[in-house]
C-alpha cells in the first residue's frame, strides 16, 4: 500500500513489532516437566521458526549458526531476540505441544494497535465500522502423513487424504488494496462430535472469541460466500451484535428468490444506476435491492435485505453480477456502498489466501506436521509474518523506503535473505540503513568547466 507523506500516519518500526512478538513468545506454555537437560526455551523455538517465514528463507537458521561460529554473533539474536538457536527437529518438538490459540491473540493485538494509532481510518466503511471477510483454505494435504487434528477425505481411488485447513479472516475495504489478516480458526476434529469439523463450524467458534473485540472498533460487517448465507450462522452473527453481508445465490435460497420473482411480476424492483469511467472504458453499474425477504422456507425464517450488482460495458455485455443478503438496511442511499463492500469479499482470496500460497510464504508447504499442533502453529506463524510485512509496508519509514527502491516483492526478499545470511547487523534500523545506502544512487559530481582563458 502506498501512503503519501500527507497522510501523516504514525510510525511503527520493525524493532517495536519484533519486541512485541518476542514478549508474547516468552509466555508460551512449556509442557516439559523440568530437568537439567532443557537447553532451549519454547520461546527460542518460536523465535527461531518465525524468521524462516519473515525472511522467506528456509535456510535462515543454518546461516545464523554458521555466522555465530565464524563471527561470534548472528542475526537471529540481534534482529529476532533468539537466545540459543535450536536445530530444526528441536524446534518442531518444542512447538508441537503449543496450541495455536496461544499465538492468535498476538495478531489481534497488532491490528488493535493499528486501530488505536488511527492507522486504519482508510479501511472504515459501512456505518463507520470495518468489514472482515471469512474464507477457508487448506494449509496441508497428504495421503501418507497424519495426526489427530487432521480432517480426512476419501479419494476416488479409495485412498484417504489427510488435510489441515483454516478459516483465515482478513480486514478488507473498498478502494484499499491492503488487507490485514486476523487470527485464524482451524478446522479440526472436536471432542464429542461424530461428524467432521467444517469451515462453517470453525467460523462459528471464531465469532464469539473475536467478534466482540472487532466490534469495539466500530460497527462490524462480516463478509462471506454463499456457504455463510445460512440462517443459523447469520443468527450467530446477529447474536454478537454484528452485521452480515453474505453472497446469496438463487440455487441455495429458492424461497427468497421466489418472493423476489413475485414482487417483480408487479413491477421493476427498486434500483440505482450509475456510470463510471475506468480510464479505458465506460461501465454501468445497476444496483437492485429489496427489503424484508425470508432467508428460508420456515415459520421462524430470518428476514433480510437483498441487493444485486450488475456491471455492463458500453455494448451491454455483463462483466459482473452478484447478489447478497444482509442485515444492513438497504436503501437508494446505501445500496451502492453496501454492494461495493460485498464485492470486496474476493480480496480474502486474491490478496490474502493467494498471497500466502504464492508470494513466498508457501502456506501449503509442509514445514513440519508433528503429532499435536505443529502444523497449525507454523501456519499461524506464516500468517503472522504476512501481517508484520503488511504493517511495516504501511508504517515503518525505513522499510517503506527500501520497498520503494525495490518495489518487486521477490527482489526485496532476495536482498533481505542475502544480507541477513552473510552480514551481522545490530538492529533492524542498521539493516535498513545499510540497504538504503547501497540502493540510493551516489550524488553526481558537478562537471568542471573547461578553462577557456
Amino acid at each position: 500500500m502506498v501512503v503519501s507523506a500527507a497522510a501523516e500516519l504514525p510510525l511503527l518500526t520493525a524493532g517495536v513489532l519484533i519486541k512485541q512478538i518476542r514478549d508474547t513468545f516468552d509466555g508460551l506454555r512449556d509442557v516439559r516437566k523440568g530437568g537439567n537437560n532443557q537447553r532451549y526455551a519454547v520461546a527460542d523455538a518460536a523465535l527461531s521458526a518465525f524468521p524462516v517465514f519473515f525472511t522467506q528463507s528456509p535456510s535462515f537458521l543454518d546461516y545464523q549458526v554458521r555466522m555465530q561460529k565464524e563471527r561470534g554473533r548472528n542475526n537471529a539474536t540481534s534482529l529476532f531476540g533468539v537466545h540459543q538457536i535450536p536445530c530444526d527437529q528441536q524446534t518442531r518438538n518444542l512447538l508441537d505441544p503449543v496450541p495455536p490459540q496461544e499465538l492468535a491473540p498476538l495478531l489481534m493485538d497488532i491490528v488493535d494497535g493499528l486501530v488505536r494509532l488511527g492507522a486504519l481510518e482508510t479501511h472504515r466503511t459501512l456505518a463507520g465500522g470495518f468489514a472482515v471477510a471469512l474464507d477457508g483454505t487448506e494449509s496441508f494435504s497428504s495421503t501418507a502423513i497424519s495426526c489427530a487434528n487432521c480432517s480426512t477425505r476419501t479419494l476416488a481411488n479409495g485412498q484417504t487424504r489427510h488435510v489441515h485447513s483454516a478459516v483465515t479472516p482478513a480486514l478488507v475495504a473498498p478502494g484499499q488494496a491492503t488487507v490485514f489478516p486476523l487470527p485464524p480458526a482451524f478446522v479440526t476434529p472436536q471432542d464429542g462430535h461424530i461428524k467432521q469439523d467444517c469451515e462453517l463450524d470453525a467460523s462459528a467458534r471464531w465469532l464469539p472469541q473475536w467478534a466482540p473485540r472487532l466490534a469495539a472498533w466500530g460497527p462490524l460487517t462480516l463478509l462471506g460466500d454463499d456457504l455463510y448465507c445460512h440462517q443459523p450462522f447469520c443468527e450467530q452473527v446477529l447474536a454478537q451484535r454484528c452485521h452480515f453481508l453474505f453472497v446469496c445465490l438463487p440455487q441455495s435460497h429458492p424461497t427468497l428468490y421466489e418472493w423476489l420473482a413475485d414482487f417483480e411480476r408487479r413491477g421493476p424492483l427498486p434500483s440505482v444506476v450509475t456510470t463510471r469511467w475506468t480510464g479505458t472504458q465506460r461501465l454501468t453499474d445497476t444496483d437492485r435491492y429489496f427489503h424484508h425477504l425470508p432467508l428460508r422456507d420456515s415459520a421462524d425464517a430470518l428476514y433480510v435485505d437483498w441487493c444485486e450488482l450488475t456491471t455492463t460495458d458500453a455494448a451491454g455485455r455483463v462483466l459482473y453480477r452478484n447478489s447478497w443478503a444482509t442485515s444492513h438496511q438497504v436503501t437508494a442511499e446505501t445500496v451502492v456502498a453496501i454492494a461495493a463492500v460485498g464485492r470486496n469479499r474476493w480480496k480474502i482470496e486474491n490478496e490474502n489466501n493467494n498471497t500466502l500460497k504464492t508470494k513466498g510464504y508457501h502456506f501449503e508447504h509442509n514445514y513440519g506436521h508433528g503429532k499435536q499442533h505443529l502444523s497449525a502453529v507454523l501456519a499461524t506463524l506464516i500468517i503472522l509474518a504476512y501481517l508484520v510485512h503488511t504493517v511495516l509496508d504501511c508504517l515503518d519509514q525505513r522499510y517503506r523506503a527500501v520497498r520503494a527502491l525495490l518495489p518487486s516483492r521477490q527482489t526485496f526478499f532476495e536482498h533481505l535473505r542475502a544480507l541477513s545470511q552473510y552480514l551481522p547487523f545490530d538492529s533492524w534500523d542498521d539493516l535498513f540503513d545499510f540497504m538504503l545506502e547501497g540502493l540510493r544512487p551516489a550524488p553526481r559530481k558537478p562537471r568542471s568547466r573547461p578553462n577557456t582563458g
